[in-house]
């Protein structure tokens, strides 16, 4: 089994790459240098995806400009665990070797990578940012919903598009391989895409006498991507192990017992360290000198994130709001104070 990480990698390989040149001389580097240059450059890509990103320019600037959206969406969902999506300064891939195990988390990361590209690039046809795209042109003429009937109006939001550039790039080296890994990097992928298009919704406005509603203008909108993120962390609460069947193909579950794995759910072949201690092996990075909780009974206590190794504590001075009082009719005035407050951190491994 390949059990290097390929399609996510690649892909943040070329949003690495399009973001060093935002920093480095923004649109006139890239004007100057070339999409076909640039697509080049990038160690790893196959020809379907160097001719994607030949050919789509401005979509890898709006993916560019959204990654640290999900990477936040990750980092927020695990902040108080012991593995807190943590990125690796200066590597490739962002999350360094974490990808290289089948674990629980490496499918967190490819699914809410997928889900990321698809809201991005959703939200970008749907400003205006993007030449290929703009609102969904299939929402058209009435329809009807639990409340009766309603006109297509308004802007929805063209998830679809993204969808299908997002399998297209994202998903073009897992489908050049096919190995096992590949067929839990594709499940993955997809059931990141299919959460930011579940979790869209009917918005609608009234129009009518005195506000009755006679007539509504409705258009489907994306979730804010907190809800992925908070989907997807309940799909990765629930993940399924799994192996591959006897003919290669697909998966069945690791336990027999267990229900297979729909579409919706994220699947994982191998077992998460404890991310206890460093390992440059399995990608942890240890929880010495994590902040813990030490009134906790929660995964933030400092037993739990500690694995055990104690921890030390230090005082230190916060600034702070206090006393705040409401001014008729307009203001809240408060009074900056120091706060003494004790810190705990995890030790180190001995």
């Amino acid at each position: 089994m390949n059990l290097l990480p390929s399609g996510i990698c690649f892909y943040l390989s070329v949003v690495i790459c399009w973001l060093t040149s935002r920093v480095d001389g923004s649109l006139w580097y890239m004007g100057t240098l070339g999409s076909q240059v640039m697509c080049d450059n990038i160690p790893g890509l196959v020809n379907k995806q160097r001719q994607l990103c030949r050919q789509h320019p401005n979509i890898m600037q709006a993916i560019g400009a959204g990654i640290k959206d999900w990477i936040g969406e990750c980092q927020h969902q695990f902040q108080n665990h012991r593995w807190n999506c943590n990125t690796i300064a200066r590597d490739h891939n962002v999350f360094g070797r974490l990808l290289l195990r089948s674990s629980r988390e490496a499918a967190f990361v490819y699914a809410i990578s997928s889900a990321g590209v698809v809201h991005t690039l959703t939200r970008a046809c749907s400003q205006g940012e993007l030449q290929s795209c703009a609102c969904d042109p299939t929402k058209k003429g009435s329809s009807r919903d639990a409340k009766g009937e309603f006109h297509w109006g308004g802007c929805s939001d063209h998830v679809e598009h993204a969808m299908k550039f997002s399998q297209a790039f994202v998903d073009a080296k897992e489908r050049k391989e096919r190995d096992a890994r590949a067929l839990m990097n594709l499940h993955n992928n997809r059931a990141g895409r299919k959460a930011v298009k579940r979790l869209m919704s009917l918005e609608c406005k009234c129009h009518g006498v005195s506000g009755s509603c006679s007539v509504r203008t409705c258009w489907l909108a994306l979730a804010d991507f907190r809800r992925t993120g908070d989907h997807l962390r309940r799909r990765y609460n629930g993940a399924v192990q799994v192996v591959m069947n006897q003919y290669g193909t697909g998966f069945t579950t690791a336990q027999r017992h267990l229900k297979r794995p729909s579409k919706n759910d994220l699947v994982y072949f191998e077992d998460s360290p404890d991310y206890c201690i460093r390992d440059q092996e399995s990608g942890s990075v240890g929880t010495g000198g994590r902040v813990c909780n030490r009134t906790s009974r929660g995964v933030d206590s400092c037993e739990v994130m500690c694995c055990g190794r104690g921890y030390d504590t230090s005082h230190i001075s916060r600034n702070t709001k206090c006393e705040c009082k409401f001014h008729w009719c307009c203001a809240v005035h408060c009074r900056d104070c120091k706060l003494d407050v004790d810190v705990h951190t995890c030790k180190a491994q001995t």
